[in-house]
């Protein structure tokens, strides 16, 4: 049974700055570029038979600096839709809304395009992602090049959790590797946020 690689893109401006990045394409900074290629040495040693990511260009170029081959876009690899928080820091959204916890209170409405998503939408996507992967584990590794928030509830979904469970993994950094894996039939986290 293969194992399946979570890959958070690498570092963009917003990142750096601690703005909610979901919808808004946000490109790699260089730093993010080099830590991206940086990746590519442990992923050439991986039997991949197939490879997924985000849509957005930080995950997309990510992957590709990364030397992943085949690289497929999949809409549900889609960060959480922040709504009218998108662009905002934690600490401006504490602003508005004391005592605000994202994986508790959600995000509000925004514009057209960021309409907004609730915890249980992204688990329901990240579900359809796993649908998708576990058959392909059976014949090598599987990767998805994605993003922070949503790799931690696609983790605990994994490990067959509520997708509210994800509050207890730390946030992956850009441009680290996190390793999914199962162990007579039952999923646990080989390796989590490895440069």
């Amino acid at each position: 049974m293969g194992e399946l690689i979570v890959i958070r893109h690498g570092q963009t401006e917003w990142s750096l700055s601690g703005q909610h990045a979901g919808r808004t394409d946000v490109p790699l900074t260089d730093a993010g570029e080099a830590a991206a290629k940086e990746l590519a040495p442990r992923l050439a040693r991986r039997h991949l038979v197939a490879v997924f990511s985000s849509p957005l260009s930080r995950a997309m170029r990510t992957g590709e600096l990364a030397g992943l081959v085949g690289v497929r876009p999949d809409p549900d690899l889609l960060e959480w839709d922040y709504g009218g928080y998108e662009g905002l820091t934690s600490a401006q959204i504490q602003e508005m809304k004391p005592g605000w916890d994202l994986w508790r209170d959600g995000v509000i409405p925004g514009d057209d395009d960021h309409p907004g998503e609730q915890l249980q939408q992204v688990a329901a996507r990240t579900d359809a992602v796993l649908d998708r992967i576990r058959p392909l584990l059976e014949d090598g590794d599987v990767a998805v090049v994605a993003h922070g928030h949503l790799a931690r509830v696609l983790t605990v979904r994994w490990l067959g959790l509520d997708a509210s469970a994800s509050r207890l993994l730390g946030h992956p950094h850009p441009g680290t590797l996190s390793f999914l894996a199962t162990e007579d039939g039952q999923p646990f986290i080989a390796a989590w946020n490895v440069p």
